[in-house]
């Protein structure tokens, strides 16, 4: 079987760099723990400030400070100064940034499934008309996945040659 991504099975180690793979790229960004409970209170619950992170997620302040700051360098959020006296700023959420609410959605659903006795903690809704959010693996031609065994990994055109596999 033809390895995608540099996956191989064996534990990742610290670094992704022999990596290539999305979802290791995503992961160096967002994968650290802490940092998707962030930009869930920051997409659904509207956090801005970082009194409000800290206060809802009960984070220690020095690393709530670094993943704000990675948030900011990696430009998922933008830093915004709300007051001058005192100096106050607020961390806003970019395109990027709002673009990791499916994400979200699917690991949730996930964890209702397996990680959760009983109901779902929290429902996700369409603010518009009131009816459930669902995440969806969808096909460009078929619609609708449902046998995640039908998903295959196949080499994209971003794979660098150099990992590209040899020809016999």
């Amino acid at each position: 079987m033809m390895q995608v991504g540099g996956y191989d099975g064996d534990m990742l180690g610290k670094t992704y760099d022999s990596q290539i793979c999305s979802i290791a790229r995503s992961l160096e960004v967002v994968g650290e723990r802490w940092s998707l409970l962030i930009v869930r209170d920051a997409v659904f619950g509207g956090a801005t400030r970082f009194g409000d992170f800290q206060r809802r997620l009960g984070i220690a302040t020095n690393i709530l400070t670094n993943r704000l700051e990675g948030f900011v360098e990696a430009g998922i959020m933008r830093r915004h100064q709300y007051s001058e006296q005192p100096e106050l700023y607020e961390y806003l959420l970019t395109e990027k940034g709002q673009a990791l609410a499916p994400a979200l959605v699917a690991l949730s659903e996930w964890g209702d499934r397996w990680a959760t006795d009983g109901e779902p903690p929290i429902l996700y809704t369409h603010a518009t008309c009131g009816a459930g959010v669902t995440q969806q693996t969808m096909c460009s031609h078929c619609g609708c996945v449902e046998d995640p065994t039908e998903i295959r990994a196949v080499i994209g055109p971003g794979m660098p040659p150099e990992r590209l596999p040899q020809e016999a």
